[in-house]
């Protein structure tokens, strides 16, 4: 199944410039949806995963599908002020500025085998702030996971030598 014919291009948003890859039309058909999570799924045959990361917020759909494929934890990784616990905190660069992301101080345990989940690879800077939660708080990555990559971003030169997936890629 070609799954990017699933995702539209939308121009100039969220800032002009800025060419969005909309996934909507992917997460309204239960079959492109079905066929996107075995792809992600393929690619961790054999690999023991504790919790899953969900990266706010298009990390969330099919983080907590791939956790739950997995039997695994799910953990949501979230913009400051969003979560109700003690958390740690990353700020990243974006392609159109700068962020932070939060995940609760007691989400991971020291040695918990981690997948982490977003929707885009585009300039790794998400992805990487996401690795240093994961390792500030005693975790180990397994792979970072995706629904697609925008290579010509060059993100995974981000991401050291962690092991990435993206099941498709522009």
């Amino acid at each position: 199944m070609p799954l990017k014919k699933y995702i539209r291009d939308i121009q100039d948003f969220p800032k002009p410039g800025i060419g969005f890859k909309d996934i909507t039309p992917l997460l309204n058909d239960p079959i492109a949806r079905q066929e996107t999570l075995a792809i992600l799924l393929s690619s961790l045959k054999d690999k023991k995963i504790d919790k899953v990361i969900g990266v706010e917020s298009r990390g969330f759909f099919f983080g907590i599908l791939l956790a739950e494929a997995l039997h695994a934890g799910f953990i949501p990784v979230r913009k400051p002020n969003k979560l109700p616990f003690e958390t740690i905190s990353a700020t990243y660069d974006l392609e159109y500025g700068t962020d932070t992301l939060e995940i609760h101080i007691d989400a991971i345990e020291k040695g918990d085998k981690v997948l982490i989940h977003d929707d885009v690879l585009a300039t790794g800077g998400t992805a990487k702030a996401v690795c240093e939660l994961v390792e500030r708080l005693g975790g180990e990555i397994v792979q970072c996971n995706f629904l697609m990559e925008l290579s010509f971003l060059n993100g995974r030169d981000k991401l050291g030598t962690n092991e990435i997936f993206a099941a498709m890629t522009y």
